[in-house]
């Protein structure tokens, strides 16, 4: 306990427990304790996502990748289709992607059986990943002459769930942010939208692009899809900015916005560097606290619209 006198003042006492950091601290600790204390119970359906926004730097792949590892932290079996020409999901995941490794680029090009090119991250035996490689960059013209061209990844997908031992809670699928022929196979092969949305100044820039981008899709390709799961991303509470972006969003998408905000991390910036995801590099940092929490109510979510 500390004690400041002023001149002509009473004397005054602050604990070091009431500073922002003491409670900063404190509530991730309770934070940390609750999740130990969820219960998470899978549906037993196997969910088909793709993280999609249309504007760069939204933390999309970063969102695809944490978000798998965190549901696999809670027992979820998930696998990623890194759809990418950066292979970016295939780093953070530490799984191999040189120009020589079997990769999505031959599932749709080429015909090659999805079975043959996953691969386990070394993170957990439930997060598999069918990596991207430098050849996927081509792949757009490619698939032009193609038959069934914007079918090719949900027919793969199709035969792959089909093998028996083959279950998966969740495939999630990152694609490249423009609408070519890569994102609508991922549209087209997909059920959900997860749509990232930075808290930050033209934060809906572009989303109405985006929605009607997944309108064409209902009409003309996949009625089902759907945009299910809005997760607010580099999200910094000290801003004003950050509070009104929040409140904007959800005033929007009232159903569709998780509760959970991701924080701004530098732990979640760092981790790729390493080949790893928030999950495995600090598992007890904000940020990865924050993805673990967004994965609970993903699946409680799932859990509620079964039981209803």
């Amino acid at each position: 306990m500390f004690h400041v006198k002023q001149s002509g003042e009473a004397s005054s006492s602050f604990s070091l427990d009431d500073s922002p950091i003491a409670r900063e601290i404190a509530d991730l600790s309770a934070r940390r304790r609750a999740l130990e204390a969820a219960a998470v119970t899978l549906s037993g359906r196997t969910r088909v996502l793709t993280v999609s926004n249309q504007k760069g730097g939204v933390g999309k792949t970063t969102t695809a990748v944490n978000m798998s590892a965190a549901l696999a932290s809670v027992g979820a079996r998930v696998l990623v289709i890194d759809l990418d020409p950066q292979g970016n999901a295939s780093t953070a995941l530490g799984v191999k992607h040189n120009a020589e490794t079997p990769s999505i680029y031959d599932v749709l090009i080429n015909e090659v059986p999805l079975a043959d090119i996953v691969q386990t991250s070394p993170e957990s035996r439930n997060l598999l990943c069918a990596p991207s490689t430098i050849h996927l960059a081509g792949a757009e013209i490619e698939l032009v002459s193609q038959v069934a061209r914007e079918h090719r990844l949900r027919g793969a997908l199709r035969e792959y769930l089909e093998i028996e031992g083959n279950h998966f809670d969740f495939v999630i699928i990152d694609c490249p942010p423009s609408l070519g022929l890569l994102t609508i196979n991922a549209f087209t092969a997909a059920d959900e939208v997860m749509i990232p949305i930075q808290c930050e100044y033209y934060a809906l820039e572009g989303l109405s692009q985006l929605l009607g981008s997944v309108q064409m899709i209902q009409k003309h390709l996949n009625p089902k899809l759907h945009v299910s799961t809005i997760l607010l991303t580099m999200y910094d509470g000290r801003t004003r900015l950050a509070q009104q972006v929040a409140e904007e969003v959800r005033s929007h998408f009232t159903h569709e916005v998780l509760s959970t905000v991701i924080p701004r991390s530098v732990r979640v910036s760092e981790a790729p560097s390493f080949g790893q995801t928030v999950i495995a590099y600090d598992g007890q940092s904000a940020g990865a606290i924050a993805y673990r929490e967004a994965a609970v109510e993903i699946v409680a979510r799932d859990t509620t619209e079964k039981d209803s």
